[in-house]
């Protein structure tokens, strides 16, 4: 076997178990807002401004009364992604996402209220559709045998649209809430090699099941077919805005502040799980390519039909932090945070329904029902962060963030390498003048190097910013 060819199989085997999601920390950002990130992510116990309704609603409370503002900003991701085996290597295409975020505050007396919508995460990878790692794979026999030569790519986009509403209880002490509206689109394109679909379908590495199943077994049973070399699944739009299947729901949010001395603040909050619709498109397309016949003579069959993704889900979080004023110019802050991925991201589950067309053959308007193995762990991330006022206008800001790395190496694949951990972070806030702040933030996230269970070495590091801009109104 070629070396090509060698490759082209071993990269088959890890995507069969992926996902299409990934941002810094599992799917979550380390920091929303300027001032969090600049912070190492932290903002449970002190005043992030509007970003608050992502980090701790209560802290929207330190707004001063009687004002109201409109905050405007933008996050951007730009992961590298690299792939080694056998002396082959591929790098992902997808270098750059963008996340706008646009809210408006308003505190009157004791309550602060608003509203605010922002792209929560997103990213993906692509490798195109000339990579030699994805040229080959291993028929259902065991054969080495071209894939689809389509593009192999991934991307997912989560976003909120939030109303908070915070309220102090006394001087001391805060709650808040937030009721969020979410929706979660996604692109999938991926070749599955016949070797691994056939494990899937005896159970190994995830399922295959419903009717287009059964009459693909029951045509390899009567040797109708003979051999198949992958299954292609494909939907995607290429939107940098929203992918091809899309899914809306709920979630909510809940946060306490505490002042425990004149110097030092205790912060809490909880994000429930999100209860999402299936993500859904009309759209889509799965292919076969394979031998069939008594006199083996190629097939290939391209089927259109709906795709749904199933219980596609944000993890309920947990987080608490303190913030400590050492002096007036001076503060330090930190947190930990609970994400509940096993929760979630035990599978990705999929099933895609044939269009009643003569165009799809004896396939017309039969499911077929795919499951794939992620058995994420739950992820601990730890944030320190601290703030110096320079001047009365100029702020300097500093942090880092640890955390473990949630997927297992048994199930580390090339379209879902989410296997960042730690983040060093810097940045700035500016005071215009009385009515304008500006707001700027930067962070690394050193190169994580891993192998799965098929020796793949696969590598993954990020730098990201964001830039926010506030004023009163």
């Amino acid at each position: 076997m070629s070396r090509k060819s060698f490759v082209g199989a071993a990269i088959a085997l890890s995507v069969c178990c992926t996902s299409t999601a990934m941002a810094t920390n599992g799917m979550n950002l380390e920091g929303y807002g300027a001032k969090s990130h600049a912070m190492g992510g932290a903002g449970m116990a002190y005043d992030t401004g509007n970003s608050a309704v992502m980090n701790n609603p209560a802290t929207l409370g330190y707004m001063k009364e009687g004002t109201e503002e409109i905050g405007i900003g933008i996050r951007g991701l730009h992961p590298s992604v690299e792939l080694s085996y056998g002396g082959a290597n591929d790098k992902s295409e997808a270098t750059a996402f963008y996340m706008p975020s646009l809210s408006y505050m308003r505190k009157d007396g004791r309550i602060t209220w608003g509203a605010a919508v922002l792209s929560q995460g997103g990213m993906g990878t692509d490798y195109g559709n000339d990579s030699p790692l994805f040229a080959y794979g291993f028929s259902m026999d065991g054969s080495t045998v071209p894939l689809s030569g389509g593009t192999i790519r991934s991307e997912v986009g989560v976003g909120r649209v939030m109303f908070p509403f915070a309220y102090e209880l006394s001087k001391e002490t805060t709650v808040g809430v937030t009721a969020d509206f979410v929706w979660a689109s996604m692109d999938l394109q991926m070749d599955l090699d016949g070797s691994h679909f056939a494990n899937m379908m005896n159970n190994v590495g995830g399922s295959v099941g419903g009717s287009m199943a059964a009459t693909l077994q029951s045509m390899m049973a009567s040797s109708q077919i003979t051999d198949i070399n992958y299954a292609r699944f494909d939907f995607s739009n290429g939107s940098p805005f929203m992918g091809k299947a899309i899914g809306y729901g709920t979630g909510f949010k809940l946060g306490l502040t505490q002042k425990l001395s004149d110097g030092i603040t205790f912060g809490a909050s909880y994000h429930t799980k999100t209860s999402l619709s299936d993500l859904e498109s009309s759209s889509a397309k799965i292919a076969f390519a394979g031998t069939m016949g008594t006199t083996p003579s190629a097939f290939a069959q391209e089927l259109t039909g709906t795709i749904k993704v199933h219980d596609f889900e944000w993890p309920a979080t947990a987080a608490a932090g303190l913030a400590v004023k050492a002096s007036p110019k001076l503060m330090f802050v930190g947190d930990v945070k609970f994400i509940d991925w096993s929760d979630v991201m035990d599978k990705f589950s999929m099933s895609f329904t044939a269009d009643n067309t003569t165009a799809n053959s004896v396939y017309a308007g039969k499911t077929m029902d795919v499951t794939m193995t992620q058995n994420w762990d739950d992820q601990f991330v730890y944030s320190l962060g601290m703030q110096y006022m320079a001047t009365d206008r100029l702020a300097l800001r500093g942090g880092a963030s640890f955390s473990t790395n949630p997927v297992p190496d048994q199930y580390l694949n090339p379209l879902f390498p989410a296997i960042v951990k730690n983040h060093y972070s810097c940045g700035f806030g500016y005071k215009v003048n009385d009515d304008t702040k500006v707001g700027a933030a930067f962070s690394w996230a050193p190169e994580v190097i891993t192998s799965n269970a098929d020796t793949m070495v696969i590598s993954h590091g990020q730098t990201n910013w964001s830039l926010n801009f506030v004023h009163n109104i």
